[in-house]
């Protein structure tokens, strides 16, 4: 019945850029749900030209490949010059980026999913500073936002009337758009590959896990000093810059699987390896954070520093647990307290269908049900 009212109505999807990730994922859903809407975005790798069906549009941005992060003038420039007349529903899926930022006429309803108020301009100003994390352009980019920051977040403010609602993608997300932008929105959690990472009958659960890019803002190093001082097991899966750094530190309790130590996790063996953990470690503040409820999935309980996304799927004694302090003394303390037996493995993958795909669709549908 919903996707009856909707079906006739011409739709157009914005983006910031197509890269990879759980931004993405986002698309690929909407794209699902109106398979004949265009995708207007910055860049676009070919792997995600593809997944998309050819549904692409993009411009001269394309041809500056990896140093799109650093044009945020130019990315400024098209998505506001953007021809979106004729459309009856643009949703413009945004964070860190200027997607947000286009211009509809009056007859359009402009809905953004907003993955956060952008990093860079406010609540992470500080740590982007420390570390762009464009490599060799680091000071330019410094000189840059020290520069620009001020118009930027002029600018930021006033694009952020522009859309008619706005979605975030968690309750953390919308307390910063009400911060940040003076509006309220609705939360819609983004869509997670729930069935990718579930895992039929028990399994014998030994030592922790934690996975994801290894770079400073995830506190991966916290989390591989924690268990080398309690002398727990600990697989760590992933690579980045910060790997060399991770593995001098790491204990004997301390195993590393990626391409970085020849060890790379196969993707099917992802599932497995998840629900083989006690608990998923967390030490990130995220906006959301795909990868945890991923361990959810899998049935493996979560023990997360209290902050972020987490607060919408860490239910302390049935999902996981938090640590208070982004300190290493504070998570090991949680790990010392966390009783493993306590946790009924069924009922947590159970909680993460709240985060798949399917609803995901149907909470869109019925938010754009009731706005259109």
């Amino acid at each position: 019945m919903i996707m009856k009212d909707l079906s006739h109505l011409k739709v157009a999807i914005v983006h910031d850029w197509l890269v990879g990730g759980g931004a993405e994922r986002v698309v690929y859903e909407l794209h699902q749900m109106f398979p004949e809407a265009p995708i207007y975005t910055s860049y676009c790798s070919d792997e995600w030209r593809e997944k998309l069906d050819g549904k692409v549009v993009t411009g001269w941005l394309q041809h500056f490949g990896r140093l799109r992060k650093v044009l945020a003038l130019g990315r400024i420039w098209w998505f506001g010059r953007l021809d979106l007349s004729g459309y009856d529903l643009v949703i413009s899926s945004s964070g860190n980026g200027e997607a947000f930022g286009i211009r509809t006429p009056k007859s359009t309803t402009h809905v953004c999913y907003c993955h956060t108020p952008t990093h860079y301009y406010w609540r992470h100003y500080d740590q982007y500073m420390k570390e762009p994390g464009v490599g060799v352009f680091n000071p330019l980019v410094r000189l840059g936002l020290k520069v620009l920051v001020g118009p930027l977040r002029k600018w930021d403010l006033k694009a952020s009337k522009r859309p008619d609602y706005f979605i975030a993608n968690s309750k953390h997300i919308q307390a910063d758009i009400k911060t940040y932008y003076g509006r309220d929105s609705a939360v819609v959690h983004p869509p997670i590959d729930i069935e990718r990472f579930a895992v039929n009958g028990p399994k014998k659960r030994i030592g922790f896990l934690t996975a994801g890019r290894q770079v400073p803002y995830k506190h991966t190093a916290l989390i591989v000093e924690a268990c080398t001082k309690l002398n727990v097991p600990l697989t760590v899966i992933g690579d980045g810059p910060d790997n060399a750094r991770l593995r001098h530190s790491a204990g004997p309790t301390i195993t590393f699987r990626g391409a970085a130590t020849n060890n790379r996790v196969a993707d099917g063996d992802m599932g497995p390896l998840f629900a083989s953990a006690e608990a998923f470690l967390f030490a990130a503040f995220e906006d959301f954070g795909v990868t945890p409820v991923e361990a959810l999935a899998a049935g493996t309980p979560v023990i997360a520093y209290k902050a972020g996304g987490a607060l919408d799927y860490v239910i302390p004694g049935k999902t996981g647990e938090f640590f208070e302090e982004q300190t290493v003394e504070s998570l090991m303390e949680a790990l010392r307290n966390f009783d493993a037996s306590k946790y009924d493995h069924d009922a947590i993958a159970r909680s993460a269908q709240a985060f798949s795909a399917q609803a995901f669709a149907r909470n869109m549908r019925a938010f754009l049900e009731k706005v259109l």
